[in-house]
């Protein structure tokens, strides 16, 4: 059989996360070429996400390589691929999740200031939501681009700290300070690796199906169920995680308002079955106990 073509994005990030696909099916004796593209979301990087209108910012173009037969399998963020795809497009493997925190990165002049005095870069909506829920006066600057852009424009910024996703800290092996926030609910799917495929390919799909992790998938799946029914792409503040502690699941979520001032929110000890839809079930507590008027409230704000 012919190499396996990987489509990725041109980041160092996204192109340790296509080697890491890439070593996982070379494990299994499978010949792999790594194809990088350049995305939308990579060209533009002085807008912030929700301002662009559009989900898939940063997949977008890797689909249209792999409609277009340019690529075999795109391999994403799964936190950036928005939970309706594209049709033809199909989810065929998620990697074995490794760090889904966030993280608190500050500059050297902010290192003895309390959280509630921090001026945060972050373009997160979630992000921001969620520390105006506990630090209701901070004040935030837009900030975009991969880590290194983000850390150097934290250096020259006029502001006191950022928030970044731990699995890329840890994936990059940057050698720098960093504090844990219990408060931060992470975006559902955070820190996990997944591979798109063609629906047409059935013989590449099989194979890519192989290096699937199985409880991860379960996770992310509640994850990205609770997500969608909540009808909330990137640009809205929810967080979802889901992980699996002996024989059962815990599933933490919540909605907030753009201010952080209203958070409705779930926290779940459940046994796990295939047959019963868990995220859409969370997420239809949430909408009836105010969550859809704030989802509204949201989507109008725009």
């Amino acid at each position: 059989m012919k190499s396996i073509r990987i489509g990725t994005r041109s980041s160092a990030l996204a192109l340790w996360q296509a080697r890491e696909v890439a070593r996982h099916l070379q494990n299994r004796n499978y010949l792999t070429e790594i194809v990088p593209i350049v995305s939308s979301g990579d060209k533009n990087l002085n807008q912030p996400l929700y301002s662009l209108g559009i989900t898939g910012v940063f997949t977008r173009d890797l689909d249209v390589a792999l409609l277009n037969d340019e690529i075999d399998i795109a391999v994403h963020s799964l936190k950036d691929v928005p939970t309706q795809l594209p049709q033809d497009i199909e989810i065929i493997a998620y990697l074995e999740r490794d760090f889904p925190q966030d993280v608190l990165i500050r500059k050297e002049s902010a290192q003895n200031k309390e959280f509630h005095e921090l001026k945060l870069a972050t373009s997160s909506l979630r992000r921001r939501a969620f520390w105006l829920k506990n630090y209701p006066n901070a004040e935030f600057s837009d900030i975009r681009g991969n880590i290194q852009t983000r850390l150097q424009k934290l250096e020259d910024g006029d502001f006191d700290a950022t928030i970044l996703s731990l699995a890329g800290i840890k994936r990059m092996k940057m050698d720098i300070d960093y504090e844990m926030l219990p408060l931060m609910i992470p975006a559902a799917s955070q820190g996990v690796i997944t591979v798109a495929g063609h629906s047409n390919k059935p013989e590449i799909n099989e194979i890519v199906s192989q290096i699937n992790h199985k409880k991860t998938q379960i996770c992310v799946e509640i994850e990205r169920n609770f997500l969608s029914t909540l009808e909330g792409g990137c640009t809205a503040p929810i967080g979802a995680y889901a992980e699996i502690i002996e024989n059962q699941i815990r599933f933490k979520a919540a909605l907030c308002s753009l201010d952080g001032k209203n958070c409705i929110a779930t926290d779940e000890n459940f046994e796990y079955n295939e047959v019963e839809n868990f995220g859409e079930k969370f997420a239809k507590i949430v909408l009836e106990n105010g969550g859809r008027e704030l989802m509204n409230e949201i989507k109008n704000s725009y």
